[in-house]
């Protein structure tokens, strides 16, 4: 009698030892659980910083700025959503970093394409002229994308 009241009390202790497990498991983390979903499901009002990078040699370092503050400097300031940006040179690279602070991911993408590559056209023609070149992009993005602040 004794072995079977010691086996019983020994799964009655297992069985609520799993209980708790499970109430833990499913009742601990939901906070967390639920802010993390909601901010993947909220992304677009949160600030959002847009990178590029692009080829500028060193010969053409002043062209690039000269041409970013005649085109897309203006035409930055008068978008929703725009905060502010900042231009970086990596001399050894040859390269430069863009990083574009918005408001939110959906004053950004809500630019039009065509709008977008009007100003880059402009930036183009500005950046041509001073460096002597015609047609192509004398400057062109190595890459791009997107960054959120943590």
């Amino acid at each position: 009698m004794f072995l079977f009241t010691a086996l019983l009390s020994r799964k009655a202790i297992l069985f609520f030892a799993s209980l708790l497990s499970v109430f833990i498991l499913l009742f601990i983390n939901t906070e967390a659980a639920l802010a993390a979903t909601s901010f993947e499901l909220d992304s677009s009002n949160k600030t959002v910083i847009e990178y590029l990078r692009l080829e500028v040699p060193h010969q053409n370092k002043k062209a690039w700025l000269i041409a970013e503050q005649k085109s897309w400097e203006p035409w930055l300031k008068k978008q929703k959503g725009f905060l502010g940006r900042q231009l970086l040179w990596d001399p050894e690279r040859e390269e430069a970093v863009l990083l574009i602070s918005w408001a939110s991911r959906s004053d950004w993408k809500m630019i039009p394409e065509e709008e977008i590559d009007y100003v880059q056209k402009i930036f183009e023609e500005i950046a041509n002229d001073l460096i002597g070149k015609n047609g192509i992009n004398p400057f062109p993005i190595k890459s791009q994308g997107e960054l959120l602040p943590q």
